[in-house]
């Protein structure tokens, strides 16, 4: 992993301005952004990893942590929540044994509760890698989630 990000690092100047697309150019490459990254970026650009972490930590665009195989995203804005939204975040969260924000011991899954995905119509709706699934209930979501453990 070291080689990948000395070869990503390379691609940009080494110039303070360069923090944010770093930071997202080595995300997009390695799914997250390890801490020795951070160390990294830092030592690139001549800051301090309090500074890169800092920034990094101030926007919810980037995260610390490897994500699962499959990125689950349950909505719980206004029209999803009236429809039983929660109910399919708990329930999700049950079966595969994880709460929201964390990814399962297995490194299959990862769970997110999210604000709107801008998918009202099809309300209660849950995102699983890019794939909209509307109009869920308990039942469809155990489903689902079933499909992709067989994975």
């Amino acid at each position: 992993m070291h080689e990948r990000i000395r070869e990503i690092l390379s691609s940009f100047k080494a110039e303070r301005a360069e923090l944010i697309p770093l930071l997202q150019k080595v995300q997009e490459e390695l799914g997250y952004l390890p801490e020795e990254s951070i160390s990294e970026i830092a030592r690139y650009l001549g800051v301090s990893e309090n500074e890169v972490f800092g920034l990094a930590s101030f926007y919810a665009q980037f995260r610390f942590t490897r994500p699962g195989e499959h990125i689950i995203k349950a909505c719980l804005g206004t029209a999803c929540y009236v429809r039983g939204g929660e109910r399919l975040l708990e329930t999700i969260e049950t079966e595969l044994q994880v709460r929201q924000g964390e990814t399962t011991g297995d490194g299959k899954f990862s769970l997110a509760r999210v604000a709107c995905l801008g998918c009202c119509a099809l309300a209660p709706v849950v995102v699983i890698d890019e794939i909209i699934y509307g109009r869920m209930n308990v039942r469809k979501v155990k489903k689902v989630l079933d499909m992709y453990r067989k994975d």
